[in-house]
């Protein structure tokens, strides 16, 4: 068997319009919402796979971190939007911020500002003062 990527990215929540306007004060935009099962598909940036919340009796627990340019910049942006944002964690590419939902499942906005090289093809520059390399 050879792995060929992220098909979806999976959260289960209490409550899907709750979950829906959560994700959305996050930046993700929704791709769209079914009724049967309960779920709503969130675009991850340009990214084929995509955030999938299913209103489950069971929730919580998931994990998945996204990929920005300037994390520090991003958790200053999510605590405009009145988020509960975490410190910034060291990585050993960069920092990391995290939001936990309701239900438990955490968003982590991850930059590359210690290891451009590996960072999307984009150039821009952190608050690091370091541009990002092409890749």
């Amino acid at each position: 068997m050879r792995i060929l990527g992220i098909d979806n990215v999976l959260f289960a929540v209490g409550d899907l319009d709750a979950a829906i306007d959560h994700y959305r004060r996050l930046g993700f935009e929704l791709r769209f919402r079914l009724p049967d099962p309960p779920i709503a598909l969130f675009a991850i940036g340009e990214e084929r796979p995509g955030l999938l919340v299913r209103a489950e009796g069971t929730t919580g627990g998931g994990r998945v971190w996204v990929e920005v340019d300037d994390a520090s910049a991003a958790g200053d942006q999510l605590r405009r939007r009145g988020l509960d944002v975490a410190d910034p964690i060291a990585t050993a590419t960069g920092r990391t911020v995290e939001v936990t939902d309701p239900w438990g499942n955490v968003v982590g906005f991850a930059d590359y500002s210690l290891r451009p090289e590996l960072a999307r093809g984009r150039v821009a520059t952190p608050r690091s003062g370091r541009p990002r390399a092409e890749r």
